[in-house]
């Protein structure tokens, strides 16, 4: 009796064993990363001994969206239940609709796989929780997205690409847009609940991000190319631990920035290369009562190694940061003669958004020639919404500690054009090392800034 119990007690044990490696083979390693402020080590998911699935084992075709779409989501769900793994996108073009992460998920292309999404909105209902331009709303899905997610990945040689034939339609912005806007301002303003906010109808034409976590944690994206948008590229939004590196992005239409982290934190971008239509990084962190309401800042941001090939900045900060910014630490970036660029690093914010900007650190950084100049600091930047709608509550931004060194560019207009308010000057900006071949027009446009410190 004795020796069957025992052997029943070493049985369930193997049992239990192997259980417990299948669901927990997620493991989770950290990242040490060097700043001039103090960074958290960065949490990010390890996928080494994880199960593997094709999406062809779930009834993937190629050309036949409605049967891959289904295979990656039934893909995703089964490595979600066994407590994670790797859904294999296999080499030749896949065309799907929306793809929704669920935790401890790695989706990975394999050299030479394209997996090509669907242009048509209607893929990508029903609604979602996500934003447009710092208000939360129900919106179209982004492409790919995750909600409350842990421990999830995006990595390989492979492509994601955006069909544009709808999207580029949608970048024009008539009268319904615009009246969605208004109506999205005003719901916001008043702390309106999300199931109010609904802003998918025929007239608002709100695109959606190409790739959203949203509120997730634990977020690695590795070696693969994206191409195209229909709105931001990546969105990593009330997020934390998230590291990307090697990317390739791609995207020329309208509000195309490459990455737009907002009020998220504990983030390493490294080693990509960007080619934007519009900023190649532009951190964020919510506009007014919205962001006033969720408190929570982006900060703890480190971006190096970075080649900017096109974009309207290097580095922006906005205009929507109601929530605040700190802790951004940008060293050896380089943009490269001939690209089309504005400013290195540009602050951006008007009388409605409060928040605040510290700590911002610019190093090492060689670039061609900019349009504009090298810093560039405003405080009354509103775009379309200066006259769309009025300010419902009125709040500056506090703006000190901006550190820029060793920092060159062919040709610029200007070295810094610093435009702060009278009721609020902009504090403490230090430049050393920082120069243009060739300046156009002045060297320092400043108003209304306290401790301007040169040592060039």
């Amino acid at each position: 009796m004795k020796n069957i119990t025992l052997g029943l007690v070493l049985f369930l044990s193997l049992i239990f064993l192997s259980f417990k490696k299948d669901k927990f083979s997620v493991t989770v390693k950290e990242i040490i990363v060097e700043a001039p402020f103090k960074m958290p080590n960065i949490k990010i998911p390890d996928f080494t001994n994880c199960k593997k699935v094709s999406i062809v084992d779930f009834g993937a075709v190629q050309g036949n969206k409605d049967k891959t779409s289904l295979a990656i989501a039934k893909a995703i769900d089964k490595v979600n239940k066994i407590g994670g793994g790797t859904v294999i996108i296999p080499k030749g073009e896949w065309l799907t609709g929306k793809i929704h992460f669920k935790s401890n998920v790695n989706l990975h292309l394999d050299k030479g796989a394209i997996l090509l999404f669907s242009e048509d909105p209607k893929d990508y209902l029903p609604a979602v929780n996500s934003s447009w331009e710092g208000y939360e709303c129900l919106n179209y899905s982004p492409l790919i997205y995750g909600y409350q997610c842990k421990n999830i990945a995006i990595t390989g040689e492979g492509e994601l690409k955006a069909k544009m034939d709808v999207w580029k339609e949608w970048f024009k912005r008539p009268k319904g847009h615009m009246e969605s806007l208004k109506r999205l301002y005003n719901l916001a303003s008043y702390n309106k609940p999300m199931e109010e906010r609904q802003m998918v109808n025929d007239s608002a034409n709100f695109r959606p991000q190409f790739i959203q976590f949203n509120r997730c944690e634990n977020i690695l994206m590795d070696g693969v190319s994206i191409t195209n948008s229909p709105f931001w590229t990546i969105h990593p939004f009330l997020s934390k631990n998230i590291v990307l590196r090697n990317l390739k992005v791609y995207a020329h239409g309208h509000n195309n920035d490459g990455v737009d982290p907002e009020m998220s934190q504990n983030m390493l971008i490294e080693n990509c290369v960007f080619d934007q239509g519009d900023d190649a990084i532009a951190i964020k962190s919510g506009s007014n009562q919205d962001a006033w309401r969720l408190n929570t800042p982006s900060k703890n941001i480190v971006i190096r190694n970075c080649v900017v090939k096109n974009g309207h900045q290097l580095v922006a900060l906005g205009s929507e940061l109601s929530g605040g910014i700190e802790n951004v630490f940008v060293d050896k970036c380089r943009v490269v003669d001939g690209a089309k660029l504005n400013h290195l690093l540009f602050i951006k914010t008007n009388e409605r958004r409060g928040g605040y900007v510290k700590n911002i650190y610019v190093s090492n950084i060689v670039s061609g020639k900019i349009d504009q100049g090298i810093l560039g600091i405003e405080t009354d930047v509103l775009y379309q919404w200066r006259d769309l709608v009025p300010t419902i509550e009125r709040r500056l931004t506090p703006i000190n500690n901006i550190y820029l060194e060793n920092i060159s560019a062919t040709n610029s207009k200007f070295i810094s054009r610093i435009l702060g308010q009278k009721e609020l000057p902009i504090e403490n900006v230090f430049l050393k090392n920082v120069r243009a071949d060739k300046i156009q027009a002045d060297n320092y446009i400043h108003e209304n800034v306290l401790n301007f410190v040169d040592k060039n």
